[in-house]
């Protein structure tokens, strides 16, 4: 894609760490396919006549290919940022994953590495450097996630050199944290300035829009607060809370399939019986697997007479599987599960079914669909969209949420859902008892509460408001 767009309309230029495609070399030919993930079920709604998504795409590719690449990717509406290999994993492992991410989560003891904050702010520039060539005047470019948080700024000051007026804005899907974990970081400030070159900053919720914004007013002279504006310099940047949703309709459909049909009346023969719970989580620290483990295992010891009677199927998505930190969680869960089931088996009867790698959207929206519970436990989340998958999959079952109360989806389906902390075990426990023996009737109009919401909250905005 040329950079000459002059009398073209504007578009929305989607920037983000990866793209929401996967680039495989295959022979001499490179295959683009859909990625997954929270960030591409968020903006899969998205409706907008002309867009281009510029992101890494997670390979290297040799420079006598990237034109072929180029080009397939532009039928796709999308561009690459090319990085070599140990940039990218400075910048991605380095700083975003083993810096940035556990403050983001409540996290402390985080040893800053100058190295990684080079290569971090490098990336940046290069994104910064792609993205005013792509960007037409009077394009909205719109940044997403912690691995850009010096990319709005250095926008601000390449448009400005090459008089282009683009509207620019950021959306975060973690949690941002409270002072005391955010000044953990000797670079706060470049970070909280970088943000600042947006003219709109959204989060999920208002209280990790408050904590930033008390973040910006203890750290930064420049900046005076009014209400949810934040003036630095002679400019005014608002800040805003913008609910993340998921692609209702697809799911919906998925369901309707005659594939998916078919594999909905296999499970619930094979499930015939049980009270099935449901666990989806990335295998990441900030989901609270051992926390549900030990919360199961809990439920099991204090009700022995159920454990024939439900089963506890749990998704792991593998994750970061080269980080040390990861691989020593991953072996804590599979001892827990083994522990668990060691106990509470039988020769006819298991309690817990433990999935250690992704399944098909088709297989993943038959299993919502038969499950009569979803066990959320996250420790600290963003949003956690898989609430709203399983809601958008139970029209027939009117299934139960067990949800985290340190999710984002927490402050907007409290109200029907059972909420625990995954701290207590037992309140994990007597969340789930709950759930299971829960009447048909409460079960109906707790379902009805989440589906008004998941149904009204199909896609993120941050420019429309």
């Amino acid at each position: 894609m040329g950079s000459d767009h002059s009398s073209s309309k504007p578009r929305l230029v989607i920037v983000s760490n990866r793209l929401p495609l996967s680039v495989e070399q295959k022979n001499d030919i490179f295959e683009v396919t859909q990625s997954s993930g929270g960030l591409v079920s968020a903006l899969r709604g998205l409706k907008a006549a002309d867009y281009v998504w510029l992101g890494w795409p997670g390979v290297a590719v040799n420079e006598g290919d990237m034109e072929i690449v180029d080009t397939a990717l532009a039928k796709e509406n999308a561009a690459a940022i090319y990085l070599d290999d140990g940039l990218a994993k400075d910048h991605y492992n380095g700083f975003s994953n083993a810096i940035l991410w556990p403050i983001l989560h409540y996290q402390s003891g985080v040893v800053m590495n100058p190295d990684a904050w080079e290569a971090y702010r490098r990336v940046n520039e290069l994104f910064a450097d792609r993205v005013i060539q792509e960007a037409r005047d009077g394009d909205l470019i719109w940044v997403h996630d912690y691995h850009l948080f010096l990319l709005p700024q250095m926008l601000r000051d390449r448009l400005h050199v090459q008089k282009k007026r683009c509207l620019i804005g950021f959306s975060l899907h973690t949690p941002f944290p409270v002072d005391d974990f955010w000044r953990g970081l000797p670079v706060q400030e470049d970070l909280l300035r970088g943000i600042l070159g947006s003219d709109v900053i959204g989060f999920h919720t208002d209280e990790y829009r408050k904590n930033f914004v008390t973040a910006c007013d203890i750290l930064l002279d420049s900046v005076q607060l009014k209400d949810d504006q934040i003036q630095i310099n002679d400019r005014i940047v608002k800040t805003g809370k913008y609910v993340v949703g998921i692609d209702y309709e697809r799911f919906a459909t998925a369901i309707s399939d005659d594939k998916v049909k078919s594999r909905i009346k296999e499970l619930e023969s094979l499930y015939k019986g049980k009270t099935v719970i449901i666990g989806v989580d990335r295998m990441d620290y900030t989901k609270g697997l051992p926390e549900k483990m030990e919360g199961f295992r809990v439920f099991l010891d204090e009700h022995p007479e159920l454990s024939d009677k439900v089963i506890l199927i749990q998704i792991a998505v593998p994750s970061r599987e080269d980080v040390k930190k990861y691989q020593d969680l991953e072996g804590e869960v599979s001892k827990r599960v083994g522990q668990i089931i060691g106990k509470h088996a039988s020769p006819h009867s298991t309690p817990l079914l433990y999935i250690h790698r992704s399944v098909s959207f088709e297989d993943l929206t038959a299993l919502y669909s038969i499950s009569d519970v979803c066990l959320l436990t996250s420790r600290r989340d963003g949003m956690n969209l898989v609430a709203s998958e399983f809601v958008a999959c139970q029209k027939v079952r009117h299934g139960v949420l067990v949800l985290s109360e340190f999710t984002g989806a927490a402050s907007f389906l409290n109200t029907g859902s059972i909420l625990c902390n995954p701290s207590s075990a037992e309140g994990v426990s007597a969340a789930l008892y709950r759930a299971v023996t829960m009447g048909q009737e409460e079960r109906r109009k707790n379902y009805e509460e989440l589906r008004d919401f998941v149904t009204t909250h199909t896609r993120l905005d941050i420019f429309l408001c």
